[in-house]
């Protein structure tokens, strides 16, 4: 007897070949593009096409805009698998899907090289002031006259980068860094093998010694309740004179009212952030600031990289709906 087509539910349409694969494999079902398509209440999981199929559906194809917990569950009785297109899933209720006996996977590895690239951006754009100064030659069609003190950013050569969560994008960090002659500290539960702290040049501190010591910290931690809001008013105030903080991880790490005083205040002099704690929307606090670059959560943003998460999606749709072991599975 032929097997049964499933059904899969994709939140939104996805660069490369994912769909396509999907799609001749199984019967799918694509959401909205985006929440500009009839409103957030309309976007995603929370939509009418996702409504009219869930009772039918055996995968969801998920963005990390895609809240997955027992409500959603309960509409989606046959539900196998939930693919993350991400490597965080804080967006799934991982007990909940275990409880239901789903499947969750996520997109580790792919987007490494891509994220770090990004972290590293923000760390040169947010010391160099970079962003501050394409503001001002936007608004005067040019510049003021050169003077010695106009600009005067943070030197990133040679200076100490504290990395929090030394992972896969951390180490990808890591290794930037040293082409930088960074000296590189690290904080997370257990240390990482000598031979690879020697490789990454990585000295591994508790993490309040890494705030205090620190010129640059970059955030590569998950969000979970543990790490969140980890960057707080006690920790920024701990921090160097000057010192940038960067954060492509998750925005629930960092509480955003204390970055904002702290970088009014001081004793922090910049901040370089792809994510935020109620993303998309940024605190108005540090839209109104020179010297905080802001980035629309791109880190992965990288069309060989964005092609290669929805691929791996789909590959765990395709492996569990034909009764094999999911590719990166979660938990």
């Amino acid at each position: 007897m032929r097997r049964r087509m499933g059904r899969v539910f994709v939140s939104r349409s996805l660069p490369g070949d994912a769909l396509a694969r999907l799609g001749a494999a199984h019967d799918l079902v694509v959401g909205p593009g985006s929440e500009d398509e009839g409103g957030p209440e309309r976007a995603g999981v929370r939509g009418e096409a996702f409504a009219r199929a869930a009772a039918e559906l055996d995968a969801i194809v998920a963005v990390l805009t895609d809240r997955v917990d027992s409500a959603l569950l309960a509409r989606a009785p046959r539900l196998r698998v939930v693919a993350n297109v991400a490597v965080g899933v804080d967006n799934v209720d991982l007990g909940a899907c275990r409880a239901r006996g789903v499947v969750v996977t996520n997109t580790p590895g792919v987007l490494t090289e891509a994220t770090a690239d990004l972290a590293f951006g923000l760390l040169l754009a947010a010391a160099r002031r970079i962003a501050e100064g394409d503001r001002i030659v936007r608004g005067r069609g040019g510049f003021p006259p050169w003077t010695p003190t106009f600009l005067l950013g943070k030197r990133v050569h040679g200076a100490t980068l504290g990395i929090v969560g030394l992972g896969r994008i951390g180490q990808a960090v890591a290794r930037r860094a040293r082409g930088f002659g960074m000296h590189v500290l690290y904080a997370q539960r257990a240390p990482l093998p000598a031979h690879v702290e020697r490789a990454l040049g990585a000295s591994c501190v508790p993490l309040d010694d890494l705030f205090a010591r620190a010129d640059f910290v970059s955030l590569h931690c998950p969000l979970t309740d543990e790490t969140r809001h980890l960057v707080n008013a006690d920790r920024l105030a701990r921090m160097r004179p000057g010192a940038v903080l960067v954060n492509v991880a998750r925005g629930g790490c960092v509480d955003e009212v204390a970055l904002a005083a702290a970088l009014v205040r001081g004793p922090i002099g910049a901040a370089g952030l792809d994510v935020y704690e109620h993303e998309p929307r940024v605190d108005p606090a540090l839209l109104a600031l020179d010297n905080v670059v802001l980035a629309p959560h791109i880190g992965s943003a990288e069309r060989p990289t964005r092609e290669a998460m929805a691929g791996l999606a789909a590959d765990n749709v395709l492996a569990v709906l034909a009764g094999k072991p999911p590719l990166t599975p979660v938990g």
